[in-house]
């Protein structure tokens, strides 16, 4: 293998800088000079390189130094080999090998090193990991300006070891002169944070939000060297936002490097201005706000009791106009139709805020969009901002409604308005979709009512990004409820304008930009081939305890796999198919004279375990698993259908055939 001029040298200065390091040519001339005196016979005045090589072998010099060298064969087929496999612990043999990128000298590019973390308090008792043990995890998620990043987990500690880049295109100014460098002027105009959100992640794979973080980065404009480092504390969420969780020290960096670097008077003022600006907003805002609440009281003192919510609490306990929850938000090829995104968003986990203390309260929080993302999980007002972005991208009119269930429980759901007039409800935790059609209360008995096939009983209100209106009607019961929104005597609206002075577009507001949606990094095929082989095994040694043998049939197991799909299907698209070939295809696995019993299940985790215990508590399930009888052959298949944020549905269907003994 021949070497370009450029890496020959290259690896000679390395060779040269690590034999310098052990001090070997020191110990050569030690071996030279004992060799000479001891081995050498005075007729024999020439020493050749062979006897050299010998003796330094002899005394295990060359050993100690191909031990020190450490070489890296290739580094990308090490990465593609450790890719489809996720590490479940973490033990470094090898000093990380940084990978080189690509950098554009045209654009201009923030680097984002962060250089470890400390007073992480809760985790002070927390023991060192032991290799190969599976610990609990951070990671950093960064999101700015369209750009998302993912930091290495690392385990949980008082002082968690973060050593991670991140390169953040700042700008290109693409108005007019393509080619110009942004300097720090305009730089300074750019108001969008980075967004950090950390995630911990439990030995069992669940997450849990633990901090929430807007970094202002223009700090690095007016620094020396256009370098600067920043000490960032870190706030819990919910109830504890209040409350520091540990400081993470972050060093920026601008490239190429500022030519001219602002007065840190400068950047400070422009701050400050912003503040003021935003703060007047939010204050007439408030004013406005206000005013329209005492108006639709007027109507009614009725409406004092109706889920009317003009303002709502994020992650990190700041009020916010509910139609800042929600954009117009565009999946690009991840997402082909609007009810693929309904399924999209149902798959993701179900978790409401957690509550100190009882009294069963419900703690409101509504999480910015990169946090719900980011731990894949939420509460219905998550699902449903999300559902209704998701919605608004496609191009529908849709809504967020603001109402109750059964027995007044709270709840937000989406809805659609269509061109012909069709009010479409979705529900964003199932995927369901419902066609509403009004009750005229003023019919007469003998005229047919629709029967409602919704679970919501009241709405309080609707709201988008653009518009918000409040229930005016005589009864918020939705079955009566007409949906005219152009009739101010039924839906009182909000003006457009002071929606827009604090909902971006055309706010300078502090509300977070939304951050694109990332394809999903699960492999589908790996990981129900995975989880298949677990549930046999659970399902073995479950037998096993029983008493009972277990004899797999594995063309049954894999008849089973239309279903599932089709399974799937109907929940994305509503559409039934294919139940006629795996009706026929089950009665040809199974002989006359024998049973078959199936039971399909689903889940949005992929822990086998849990799935496998959860199914066990369903008695038909039990049966299958648990029976007995004359040539019991069982099978179990899974599939795994991936979804963008590494979302997934598991379907699982377990299945028996046995001869009927009577």
């Amino acid at each position: 293998m021949s070497l370009p001029p450029e890496k020959a040298s290259e690896l000679k200065q390395i060779i040269h800088q690590q034999l310098l390091k052990m001090d070997v040519h020191g110990r050569i001339r030690e071996v030279l000079a004992e060799t000479i005196r001891e081995e050498l016979a005075p007729e024999h005045q020439q020493l050749s390189t062979e006897d050299l090589i010998k003796a330094l072998r002899q005394r295990g010099i060359i050993d100690d130094v191909m031990k020190e060298l450490k070489f890296v064969t290739d580094v990308n087929e090490k990465e593609r080999t450790s890719a489809s496999k996720p590490s479940t612990h973490f033990v470094d043999r090898e000093p990380p090998v940084l990978k080189k990128t690509n950098i554009d000298p045209t654009r201009r590019y923030l680097y984002l090193q962060v250089l470890g973390g400390k007073a992480f308090l809760e985790h002070l008792q927390e023991p060192e990991p032991l290799p190969g043990q599976i610990c609990s995890t951070f990671t950093l998620c960064l999101h700015f300006r369209n750009q998302r990043f993912r930091s290495k987990p690392v385990p949980c500690a008082c002082e968690p070891d973060f050593q991670d880049g991140f390169l953040l295109e700042i700008h290109k100014d693409s108005l007019g002169d393509g080619s110009k460098m942004v300097d720090a002027t305009t730089m300074l105009s750019i108001c969008d944070p980075v967004h950090m959100v950390l995630i911990k992640t439990d030995t069992f794979g669940e997450t849990t939000l633990v901090a929430s973080y807007f970094l202002e980065w223009r700090s690095v404009l007016a620094a020396e060297n256009s370098i600067t480092n920043v000490a960032v504390e870190l706030l819990g969420v919910g109830t504890e936002s209040k409350v520091s969780v540990g400081v993470l020290n972050i060093r920026l960096e601008m490239y190429p490097q500022l030519n001219k670097t602002l007065s840190s008077e400068i950047t400070s003022t422009q701050f400050t201005l912003e503040r003021q600006k935003t703060a007047e907003k939010e204050r007439l805002f408030l004013v406005y706000a206000k005013q329209w609440w005492r108006e639709y009281l007027q109507i009614r003192p009725t409406h004092n009791a109706r889920l009317v919510k003009i303002f709502a609490q994020d992650e990190n306990g700041v009020n916010r106009p509910v139609c800042s929850y929600v954009r117009p938000l565009r999946a690009g090829r991840l997402l082909d139709t609007p009810r693929q995104a309904a399924r999209f968003v149902s798959v993701l986990g179900l978790e409401r805020a957690p509550v100190i203390g009882g009294g069963g309260g419900k703690q409101e929080q509504w999480c910015t969009l990169l946090a719900f993302l980011c731990r894949n999980k939420g509460d219905c007002e998550d699902h449903a901002n999300l559902l209704c972005s998701l919605l608004l991208g496609f191009g529908l009119e849709a809504f967020v409604c603001v109402g109750t269930k059964a027995k007044g429980v709270p709840h937000t759901w989406v809805m659609t308005c269509g061109s012909d007039g069709t009010i479409t409800f979705w529900e964003s935790l199932t995927g369901h979709r419902y066609i509403h059609r009004p009750i005229n209360p003023d019919d007469p008995p003998i005229v047919e009512q629709p029967k409602t096939l919704y679970p919501y009983r009241t709405i309080g209100c609707i709201f988008n990004h653009q518009k918000f209106f409040g229930n005016c009607q005589p009864s918020d019961a939705v079955e009566v409820c007409v949906f005219d929104l152009h009739d101010e005597s039924k839906w009182k609206p909000m003006s457009g304008e002071a929606i827009k002075s604090v909902c971006p577009p055309g706010a300078t507001s502090s509300v977070p930009p939304f951050p694109p949606l990332c394809a999903s990094t699960i492999d589908a095929a790996v990981t129900s081939n995975e989880i298949e082989v677990q549930l046999r095994v659970l399902v073995s040694e479950h037998r096993k305890d029983l008493g009972l043998s277990t004899v797999w049939d594995d063309q049954l197991s894999y008849v089973l796999s239309p279903a599932l799909a089709a399974y799937e299907l109907e929940r994305t698209t509503g559409v039934s198919a294919g139940n006629e070939e795996f009706q026929d295809a089950v009665r040809r696995a199974v002989p006359d004279g024998h049973t078959f019993k199936g039971f399909p299940i689903h889940f949005v985790h992929r822990n086998a375990r849990r799935a496998f215990a959860t199914c066990l508590r369903a008695p038909f399930c039990e049966e299958i698993v648990c029976c007995r009888g004359d040539q019991v052959r069982l099978a179990v298949r899974v599939r795994v259908f991936t979804y963008p944020e590494s979302a997934c549905a598991v379907w699982i269907m377990f299945a028996c055939k046995y001869r009927s003994v009577l």
